[in-house]
């Protein structure tokens, strides 16, 4: 069995090696066996995260604000414990990542937290890890089902639950504003079609919507085929300006992105639809979408599910101290979800903080 336990560095393998050489050949350390005085009392110190070293392979960050928070959400939390991140961000390139974890390894890190750029991809790169006696923790995105048995954990939001905090809102507002019959015509907008992402979401948005609106019989709902905007207001503004000028009674738009939210908002208006007919809900809990429900809160814009990057950093780097101890029990199922809720125009002023990107748990 290969051990977590410890998270000794390199150099202590080396250390390991000289003391125990008669019982171990170098391919075998991480292995249970001998344990120098100095790595014992070494592990106990960087169980609590002191002078522990995260190798952290950031996906990319350059032009996401959302990438950006995540990992200063994660240095926050590493600086807190007295623990140090090796941050390399691959660029979007797997093969840059693949070669960044090897990076990684090689300068003896304690323990790897990765943001997968591919989830099949990053294959060599969790076997070159299980091999090191290295644990890994993905955030955010998680790797393919089969390398999963050799993954401590993943850290993110349930985008199920968190689309439905969405939906249920919405959902009680279009009951407001449009009564509890007739017909109420949604119309989602995602990434790029067949990205789990946008599935989730979505699939967690009709899902909070039905809960209510199934003690509502008298309300239809017609839900319109999923547009697609590949996460860029630019890209968003005409597959929305198309349904909506086809369909001039849309009543929900959900946007499962707020990076969306300006392309939707142009593409309503080139339709002739936005303005009170309108009811519109977004993804991610980013501060511009928070101020303008605390701006407008008889606005379009009447919920947004926060997904907290900030808060999936500062989980990601708990973890990552937890797997380096072997404390399994940390993260039950190799899946820890952070909390996350909806802000409405109602308490968006409580979460409104000009300083950050994204919304964050409040204390």
């Amino acid at each position: 069995m290969r051990r977590f336990t410890t998270g000794i560095r390199r150099r202590r393998r080396l250390a390991t090696v000289a003391l125990c050489a008669s019982i171990l050949t170098v391919s075998s350390l991480g292995l249970s066996g001998c344990k120098s005085g100095a790595a014992t009392a070494d592990g106990g110190e960087k169980a609590t995260g002191k002078g522990l070293v995260i190798g952290w392979s950031q996906r990319g960050i350059s032009g996401s604000d959302w990438w950006k928070t995540l990992v200063e959400g994660g240095q926050a939390e590493a600086s807190k414990v007295g623990a140090r991140l090796e941050l390399l961000d691959a660029n979007g390139d797997t093969v840059r990542q693949n070669a960044d974890v090897q990076t990684l390894i090689t300068k003896g890190v304690d323990v790897v937290v990765m943001n997968p750029n591919d989830p099949l991809g990053v294959g060599p790169s969790i076997q070159a890890l299980k091999d090191a006696g290295i644990p890994v923790v993905t955030v955010n995105s998680s790797i393919d089902k089969s390398l999963v048995p050799d993954m401590f954990c993943y850290v993110a939001e349930d985008q199920e639950k968190t689309g439905s905090l969405a939906g249920e809102v919405a959902a009680k507002k279009a009951l407001e504003k449009y009564g509890d019959s007739g017909q109420i015509k949604i119309v989602g907008i995602g990434g790029f079609p067949g990205d789990v992402l946008s599935d989730l979401r979505f699939n967690g948005f009709m899902a909070g919507w039905n809960r209510v609106m199934e003690k509502h019989p008298g309300v239809t709902t017609v839900k319109l085929d999923t547009k697609y905007g590949e996460w860029k207001p630019d890209k968003a503004l005409a597959p929305i300006r198309d349904v909506a000028t086809a369909n001039p009674d849309l009543k929900v738009v959900y946007s499962m992105s707020d990076v969306m939210h300006g392309g939707i908002v142009q593409g309503l208006q080139q339709a002739g639809l936005w303005g009170d007919g309108i009811i519109m809900a977004s993804y991610d809990g980013g501060m511009g979408a928070i101020k303008e429900m605390v701006d407008s809160p008889k606005g379009p814009l009447q919920a947004d599910a926060s997904n907290q990057p900030w808060d999936q950093g500062a989980a990601a780097v708990r973890m990552a101290i937890a797997a380096a101890k072997g404390d399994q029990s940390q993260c039950p199922g190799k899946t820890n979800y952070i909390e996350t809720t909806v802000v409405t125009p109602a308490d968006a002023a409580k979460y409104y903080v000009p300083t950050d990107t994204y919304v964050r748990a409040k204390d």
